[in-house]
């Protein structure tokens, strides 16, 4: 029986599975193992005639150094994770810089640290000339980001989704009962119930497409408060 599992514009990371059946073609930023369709890269699905591809993000993000990003791990050798955060170089994250604790890779592969498809928030410490951009997970709050699902914003629209002093997303959390970590690179990672979640994702899409409207801040009250407070 062929099944979509993830619908289309759904965000999606590698080694994300999107469908099952022999139906399906895997096209560009996805493939195909037995009958199932994965996505090989960060970026949005897009389903037609049951072909499948994954339109890849990035390229809008200027990185800057002392960022804070939400980022998704796509690959690793000995000593470094290598983390998408949306723009046209992969970000390193060193063995050195991705814990406070000791981190023993004698003991554990480095898969059982961070694996393909993790998210996090990390901190950006370090940006060349030649683009080599750095991360660490060594302050308080920076860490593996467990479950949860991704949205994303235009990276010039982040303050806008902030608020002054964080007062938005603060009010997006509580009135949701919802988890959010937004990057500096546009990505939002959001934990919570479906429903919730899925409100989040319309504020999200909201605040992206009308920023530059005044009156932003009371239609998000007014879409938050729809139904009565949970």
């Amino acid at each position: 029986m062929e099944k979509i599992l993830l619908e289309n514009k759904t965000i999606v990371t590698p080694g994300e599975l999107i469908a099952d059946g022999e139906g399906f073609a895997a096209r560009d930023g996805s493939y195909n193992k037995g009958s199932k369709v994965y996505s090989s890269v960060v970026g949005i699905v897009n389903i037609k005639d049951n072909n499948i591809r994954v339109v890849k993000l990035g390229g809008e993000y200027n990185p800057q150094k002392d960022d804070y990003v939400v980022g998704i791990v796509t690959d690793m050798n000995f000593s470094n994770w290598f983390v998408d955060i949306g723009c046209p170089y992969d970000a390193g994250l060193r063995i050195s810089e991705a814990s406070r604790d000791y981190i023993d890779t004698d003991r554990y592969d480095m898969t059982h640290y961070f694996n393909y498809g993790d998210v996090i928030f990390a901190k950006i410490i370090e940006l060349t000339e030649s683009k080599k951009i750095g991360l660490t997970l060594k302050e308080p709050d920076l860490k593996k980001l467990e479950g949860g699902v991704l949205a994303r914003i235009d990276p010039p629209k982040v303050p806008r989704l902030m608020g002054t002093k964080g007062s938005m997303v603060d009010m997006i959390e509580k009135k949701t009962k919802t988890t959010i970590y937004v990057g500096d690179n546009g990505y939002v990672w959001i934990k919570g119930n479906a429903d919730d979640v899925k409100k989040v994702k319309e504020v999200i899409s909201i605040i992206n497409n009308e920023s530059h409207i005044s009156g932003l801040t009371k239609k998000i009250e007014d879409l938050l408060n729809k139904g009565g407070n949970r």
